[in-house]
């Protein structure tokens, strides 16, 4: 067995190996579904893509975090996206390619993609 501390440096080295950062002085912050469910549609290609298109946007000031179920299951993968001290905005359904649109359009532009959203899968 591990002790705690050895825990911790495994899971520093995998958030640094995968990108996910958890930064109080961030600006935005993206914060992506991980339950069973979200893992099963998808998510981690999700987060990956999230977290590669922002490191390739070079955005340093956005958070890029992990979360439990939303209790969505039918609508995930599910991410929130807040920028600022604008209202969160909640995305459904979730793959790569979206993401892609998500970090250009919404966190890059200032426009939210609306197609994505939870108000459009009602």
């Amino acid at each position: 067995m591990k002790s705690l501390e050895e825990l911790r440096a495994i899971k520093a080295q995998m958030q640094m190996k995968i990108g996910i950062r958890n930064d109080d002085s961030a600006t935005a912050h993206v914060v992506v579904g991980m339950a069973t469910c979200g893992i099963a549609a998808g998510a981690r290609a999700v987060a990956t893509a999230f977290t590669n298109e922002i490191a390739n946007a070079g955005l340093n000031t956005v958070a890029v975090t992990l979360s439990g179920c939303a209790g969505m299951c039918a609508l995930e993968p599910i991410v929130e996206v807040t920028i600022g001290d604008a209202e969160k905005v909640v995305y459904v359904k979730m793959d790569a390619e979206k993401a892609a649109r998500v970090v250009k359009e919404h966190i890059v532009g200032g426009n939210v993609v609306t197609e994505y959203t939870i108000a459009a899968a009602k």
